[in-house]
């Protein structure tokens, strides 16, 4: 049980808001020395993971694209897009988003989204766009109401993918789920788990989709919109 002290780690570190690199380090080492591995080991085992897994760091590619993107101007590129479709509320769009989401993070595509990848520079600005198409001619939005469109928007991509990936069988939460299992003599096919894991993916759409319903009826009703 002494192993599981990585969790306590990583639980007080954020709850702490230290570096999350710092944390994952000190967790992982935290448990590796639990389970009667050297320091050595620990390392080895970090490069292991990292020459494995080294496609992950083409991500960072991506980061100087998008800060281009921006410097260029996509952000309000995709407000004014958004805003000239009139017939286009925040909460249908989200919803959209939503299930884009969910859908590809249950086929493995985790990465085709993300705050960095998607929110900060589409999803969000143009869920600000549709928010302000409702406004009376030349009111923007106040700060306080720009907050909550971004904060939802925010929370559609967290709950589509954290409730979509569980479906992707090769998902480390499955493997780790099956991996604990086994060590305590039960066994279980990782398919069963990915399946068991729809239920609650749709409950999470339909919840969510449910929340993005009465906020747009909220963000309607703060632009003086009937409809």
């Amino acid at each position: 049980m002494l192993t599981l002290l990585g969790v306590v780690v990583v639980v007080v570190g954020f709850a702490a808001r230290l570096n999350p690199l710092l944390v994952v380090v000190l967790a992982a080492f935290t448990t590796g020395i639990f389970a009667g591995l050297s320091p050595v080991e620990v390392l080895e085992a970090f490069g292991k993971a990292f020459n494995e897994n080294k496609f992950i760091t083409v991500v960072y590619l991506v980061l100087p694209m998008v800060g281009v993107l921006e410097r260029a101007g996509l952000q309000e590129r995709c407000r004014a897009l958004i805003a000239r479709l009139r017939g286009v509320s925040v909460g249908p769009f989200l919803i959209a988003y939503l299930a884009f989401r969910q859908i590809t993070s249950a086929i493995g595509l985790h990465s085709i989204a993300g705050q960095a990848q998607s929110i900060r520079p589409i999803v969000a600005p143009m869920a600000e766009g549709a928010v302000e198409a409702r406004l009376p001619e030349g009111a923007e939005l106040d700060p306080d109401t720009r907050q909550a469109v971004r904060a939802q928007a925010a929370a559609t991509d967290n709950v589509g993918l954290f409730f979509g990936e569980d479906i992707f069988i090769a998902i480390g939460s499955i493997l780790l789920m099956v991996g604990i299992l086994a060590s305590s003599g039960i066994t279980v096919d990782p398919l069963h788990l990915s399946l068991w894991a729809i239920p609650t993916a749709i409950a999470a759409f339909l919840i969510h989709g449910a929340r993005l319903v009465l906020f747009d009826r909220q963000m309607k009703r703060r632009a003086g919109d009937p409809a």
